[in-house]
């Protein structure tokens, strides 16, 4: 029986996102694949909004809105938390 804290040997996976392949090494290909799924997704979104077939472009404004998303769930994140400190 493995230990719970014992590190598992990084698996590779391939991410598929936005037409194109990235070989990765991880501990959670699952997990990795999960946001790989996200990422493109997000792109998809945003190159139908946009309706630019520059990929950088397309990725730098994902990114952007991931930000985004990141430093709002963040914000809320943090005053919950200051919230629940006062009490």
């Amino acid at each position: 029986m493995a230990n719970e804290n014992e590190k598992k040997a990084p698996q590779r996976v391939v991410l598929e996102i936005f037409g194109d392949s990235f070989p990765m090494k991880t501990d959670d290909p699952e997990y990795m694949q999960n946001l790989g799924r996200l990422v493109d997704q997000q792109m998809k979104k945003v190159a139908h909004t946009v309706r630019s077939f520059d990929g950088t472009k397309i990725a730098i404004l994902t990114a952007l809105q991931l930000a985004d998303e990141y430093c709002q769930l963040k914000k809320d994140y943090d005053e919950l938390v200051e919230l629940i400190d006062e009490k």
